[in-house]
């Protein structure tokens, strides 16, 4: 395929991928109570899996290889784009592909701690993705705004700038928080429970779980199985991460005190010398604001 036709049918796929999106996000907003019970087939889209490559491809990763050996620009060059997306839609619809371990690998943090990543396979990130593009707009719309990590057109500097926002609003205490080893330590029971009450296709659930018991190559040499957790690095470990650390967000947002109370309400607390607060929350970074508001 040529370069034009290549461009074409990727600016094709795009927009058909974007209107999909569109009506699952509004489907899911207008009614936060509905499951989607067929969606499989959109994770074996053409249009999908094409936009998933792209995405996969213009990652600063695709130098990177997996346990298979295999990086992005392998694929590109020697096994060829069409070949691998065919293979993975026949696999996926005969429901004969499943995910490789991810490759181990440990990167310095400060203080002499290790930051443990998890390097998937080229051809599980392309199945992620394109999970991801289905499952994003739906599961976004349960999120609540004190969310900012791993979403889209949110920042760290708009969490920041909401900290300031209320800091400069009669809120005095910052409290800032991190959940110790969030992503090694996510219970996938509880996880795959939340991510059941949006989805339904049991396909696609599979897929999920599948992915997340995949298991990991230690730098050792030895596959080991995965019972918690998401593999941080991985392209879908984000929005599994949100969909866990949301029931945060959920019990802040029903305390007394929290963002649903009234101004009423809130003053009243005041009186009583009780806090008002607010959470900000950038994945497992978090500040709940317990921060007291200054007594007017």
């Amino acid at each position: 395929m040529n370069t034009d036709a290549s461009e074409h049918a990727l600016s094709e796929a795009e927009q058909r991928v974007r209107e999909i999106q569109t009506k699952l996000h509004q489907w899911a907003g207008d009614d936060p109570h509905r499951r989607f019970d067929d969606l499989f087939n959109l994770v074996a889209d053409p249009a999908f899996l094409l936009v998933a490559w792209a995405r996969v491809r213009g990652n600063r990763g695709a130098r990177t290889a997996g346990v298979d050996g295999q990086t992005a620009y392998y694929v590109e060059a020697v096994r060829g784009v069409e070949v691998v997306l065919d293979e993975l839609r026949s696999q996926l619809k005969d429901r004969s592909f499943r995910p490789l371990p991810v490759r181990e690998r440990l990167i310095p943090k400060a203080g002499g701690k290790l930051r443990r990543l998890g390097i998937a396979t080229v051809r599980d990130r392309v199945v992620q993705a394109s999970l991801k593009l289905v499952l994003e707009p739906i599961l976004e719309a349960g999120f609540l705004p004190c969310s900012y990590g791993f979403r889209p057109n949110r920042r760290a500097h708009d969490a920041v700038a909401e900290v300031r926002h209320f800091t400069s609003r009669s809120y005095e205490w910052i409290v800032e928080g991190d959940i110790e080893a969030c992503f090694d330590e996510i219970s996938h029971s509880a996880l795959m429970d939340r991510v059941r009450n949006r989805i339904g296709d049991k396909r696609v659930l599979a897929l999920v779980k599948a992915f997340l018991k995949a298991g990991v190559l230690a730098e050792s040499g030895a596959v080991q199985g995965t019972t918690t957790g998401t593999p941080q690095g991985g392209i879908l470990s984000p929005v599994l991460a949100n969909v866990a650390l949301s029931v945060l967000d959920e019990h802040f947002a029903a305390k007394p005190g929290g963002p649903g109370c009234t101004d009423t309400q809130r003053a009243r607390r005041r009186r009583r010398g009780e806090a008002n607060y607010r959470l900000v929350r950038y994945a497992d970074d978090c500040v709940p604001r317990t921060l007291k508001e200054v007594p007017v």
